[in-house]
């Protein structure tokens, strides 16, 4: 059996941009209408409002002339109003082919805002309409605050909708304006419409005041409606629209009797674009293109992963370009650790393995940042430590860095038991440290071993809050080795790698 075929149209580029704070440049309307077009395959891209500036008039201008050399000038569209023409002038001189006219579908709007009677109104469009066709611009219409005038005054939606049968008009746009429906509204209002205007297109517009905007695209797709429209990352008006890549995964998984053709490898790349260039940040948890929700944090959900994939739903991370992770912190278990290993190449017996997830479970709970990355430092840092036995240990230390001061390190060591306190100036927080812990050895008549090298590393692809490592180099009349130690902070780790030395020697 064919599929029925749903037209998606994104308005990012226009509904989207009344985000607060978001104003799109030519190049970048230009840009994200290529991606959405070449890369997404959306049907149709509203790209702006007419009459609004010269910068938006320029950046249609761009985009028209693009669109029209590689055959999409009809799939490009711009919201226009009832103004004797105004909006008509703007398109024509701007290339625009195709409007989205802005009417009122509520009967509180059109009385109180226009303080006009249904006649009147309907005679405005009219002549905007006709005029649209002599200059060969389609017409779709916009019923404003359609949601409200279903549920406050639907005699006056259908004597406008019984107009505009009459008209010369493409498309019948229904927005919930205000983003006010339930679920069992959108599937009420949508199923009676289509039930009397048989052979009429109309799409639907969400918001998502009450976060209902995703359901309410999913009732109006099993309601019939002929085309939605969404917005990458649910840019929009106060709450924002419905959102291209929710809308997209729950329609594709939902509704498989419907046919959209949106190339959904492509939503994390343009969603991320999008992003760029709005200045927006998307949510980590924001379902399909957040950056946390294909990563499994608990244990046991990684374990159950290696167990036939007990923790997977339909929704596959490849799906959208993108790949599953497994967390690394307090919550880690052996299988994240392990998950994480794998991916790197890399494999540990039983022994190693506890002892690794007991060290990122421990810099989990100090709330330290542990990535993939890291894993190679922590098990350098966790097997070194095995190889002798600890009989040193530095219990505290108070480190001071004051403007016109010199740097003070004041020290606790544990040798064999034996607790010993000193203090001590020097040129670092460090090097004071090290001249402390020389005036505790000389105390047991003994020297330290010459620090010969000083290397201090992050794992690539770290973040400047995640773990780093220092490697020392140390040198003593009998050989030359290296310790290593790993925390967050620089400092903290080159006490750690000398307490190392200090325990190897």
């Amino acid at each position: 059996m064919e599929k029925r075929k749903i037209e998606i149209m994104d308005t990012t580029l226009r509904d989207g941009e009344q985000t607060s704070g978001v104003s799109f440049s030519i190049s970048e309307k230009l840009t994200i209408t290529q991606l959405l077009l070449e890369e997404l395959l959306v049907d149709r891209v509203e790209i702006a409002s007419a009459r609004v500036s010269d910068g938006e008039f320029q950046a249609v201008k761009s985009v028209m002339n693009w669109a029209e050399a590689h055959g999409y000038a009809n799939r490009i569209e711009v919201l226009s109003f009832v103004d004797n023409g105004v909006s008509i002038d703007w398109m024509i001189n701007a290339g625009v082919k195709v409007q989205n006219l802005l009417t009122k579908g509520s009967l509180n709007h059109l009385t109180h805002q226009l303080k006009k009677t249904p006649e009147q109104h309907f005679a405005e469009i009219r002549q905007v309409i006709e005029l649209a066709g002599k200059n060969g611009i389609e017409t779709n219409v916009y019923l404003e605050d359609w949601s409200n005038g279903m549920r406050n005054s639907p005699e006056y939606v259908y004597q406008y909708l019984d107009f505009l049968t009459t008209q010369p008009v493409k498309r019948i746009l229904l927005p919930d304006t205000l983003g006010i429906l339930t679920p069992a509204e959108t599937t009420k209002f949508i199923t009676a419409l289509l039930a009397k205007y048989s052979g009429i297109h109309f799409d639907f517009h969400a918001h998502n005041d009450y976060d209902l905007g995703t359901a309410n695209v999913l009732e109006a797709v099993k309601a019939g409606i002929n085309g939605l429209h969404l917005t990458v990352n649910g840019m929009g008006e106060r709450a924002g629209n419905a959102a291209m890549a929710s809308a997209v995964a729950v329609i594709k998984d939902f509704v498989p009797e419907v046919d959209i053709q949106i190339k959904e490898s492509s939503i994390y790349k343009v969603s991320k674009l999008v992003e760029t260039f709005s200045g927006v940040r998307i949510p980590a948890n924001k379902p399909i293109v957040g950056d946390s929700v294909f990563t499994q944090t608990a244990g046991i959900h990684a374990d159950g992963d290696n167990k036939n994939n007990l923790y997977f739903n339909d929704l596959l991370p490849e799906r959208f370009g993108r790949k599953r992770k497994y967390a690394l912190g307090k919550t880690s278990g052996k299988a994240n650790i392990e998950k994480n290993l794998q991916e790197l190449g890399l494999k540990l017996n039983d022994a190693d393995l506890k002892k690794v997830t007991q060290r990122v479970i421990e810099l989990g709970d100090k709330k330290e940042t542990v990535t993939k990355e890291d894993l190679p430092y922590i098990i350098s840092d966790v097997l070194d430590s095995s190889l002798y036995e600890e009989k040193v240990t530095v219990q505290s230390y108070a480190l001071t860095n004051a403007m016109g001061l010199r740097p003070s390190a004041t020290i606790s060591v544990l040798i064999e038991g034996e607790k010993f306190e000193e203090h001590a100036q020097g040129d670092g927080q460090f090097d004071a440290f090290m001249n402390a812990l020389t005036k505790v050895y000389a105390k047991k008549k003994r020297d330290l071993p010459k620090l010969i090298d000083y290397t201090v590393r992050i794992a690539p692809g770290s973040n400047s809050d995640a773990l780093c490592e220092t490697v020392i180099t140390w040198e003593t009349e009998q050989k030359v080795f290296i310790t290593r130690g790993l925390d967050s902070d620089q400092t903290v780790c080159a006490i750690k790698a000398t307490q190392k030395m200090l325990n190897i020697i």
